[in-house]
């Protein structure tokens, strides 16, 4: 069983680090002419952030404070009042008709929703708030987050490919982990209450699990890259909004594909990374890979229901 868990480790690494490679070389080529576009509204964006920079006085914490909590959250609640918004009235019918799990929260029991909201607000003021304490002051130490010179937009995009592959290593393993049964059973039962999640069910968690699994895998790629303010300010919208669409219950049009966490909610046991490269590697993505799920499992380039288009097959009579 060591020499196993030893090989899939070793496979691990190589695949993300080959992963990682190829992912920097097209991301410099591609950047290349993207970085053109963003040097003629460069002088813009560094002139904005001075005048922000200034606006605060420079006071470091501030301007952290700012923008490592309030702008993500910010991003989070206004994301996801849009989906609220449909799950409880069920308008627009442009959101609700793209309903991964038919005639679930349909409309969303209100209760379990307000049970929701409290407890997400819970961990974002009483867990991840005090978080940033112990970041702010690594951040410092790094000597770059308050940097009055933006970075470039390359450079950007290297952190965000480095973040993404270090949130996919902790929050796979982290998520297994809490699967264990007794963890299961006292932590990570409680993000499984919801069976078809919703969007705000991505904080809806217990402290233990969100310390572990929803905060330090995001915390992480900033902390060891000493990356900017803009930058972290940017990466954990990111990371919010993403987490909101994989739990939104909803395969919208032209965003990321929610069908592989949506999966693991209804099955539990399947499905427990963010990118596939892990379940994937330990298979832990075989049963899903059977499904009509997988086949919907992509961006949607229409504006016709995956539901539609693929759907379920009919089930045999008894």
């Amino acid at each position: 069983q060591e020499e196993k868990l030893w090989d899939a480790i070793r496979i691990t690494a190589r695949v993300l680090g080959t992963g990682l490679l190829v992912f920097t070389a097209l991301v410099n080529l591609v950047s290349r002419y993207v970085q053109n576009i963003w040097d003629t509204s460069g002088h813009f964006w560094q002139t904005t952030w001075l005048k922000f920079y200034d606006l605060f006085e420079g006071k470091e914490w501030t301007i952290f404070l700012f923008g490592a909590a309030l702008v993500p959250a910010l991003a989070f609640w206004s994301f996801n009042g849009i989906l609220m918004v449909a799950d409880v009235t069920g308008k627009p019918t442009f959101i609700t008709r793209y309903r991964i799990q038919l005639g679930k929260n349909d409309p969303v029991d209100t209760k379990k929703l307000r049970q929701a909201i409290y407890t997400a607000l819970c961990n974002q003021f009483c867990v991840s708030l005090p978080m940033l304490v112990p970041m702010f002051y690594v951040m410092k130490w790094w000597g770059n987050t308050f940097s009055k010179e933006l970075p470039t937009f390359q450079w950007f995009l290297v952190e965000l490919s480095v973040f993404t592959v270090i949130e996919e290593i902790l929050f796979y393993y982290t998520h297994r982990l809490v699967h264990l049964p007794l963890l299961y059973k006292h932590i990570h039962k409680k993000h499984h209450e919801w069976t078809a999640p919703i969007g705000v069910v991505s904080l809806y968690a217990h402290p233990v699990e969100h310390i572990l699994s929803n905060t330090l895998p995001v915390m992480a790629g900033p902390m060891i890259m000493g990356s900017h303010i803009v930058s972290i300010a940017a990466w954990f919208s990111i990371a919010l909004i993403i987490t909101s669409i994989s739990h939104c219950g909803y395969h919208l049009p032209f965003l990321p594909s929610p069908e592989f966490h949506d999966f693991h909610h209804f099955k539990f046991n399947q499905c427990y990374g963010v990118l596939g490269v892990l379940d994937y590697l330990h298979g832990t993505d075989k049963v899903f890979r059977q499904t009509k799920a997988y086949e919907r499992h992509r961006v949607l380039l229409s504006f016709t229901p995956l539901s539609e288009s693929i759907p379920e097959a009919p089930r045999r009579a008894e």
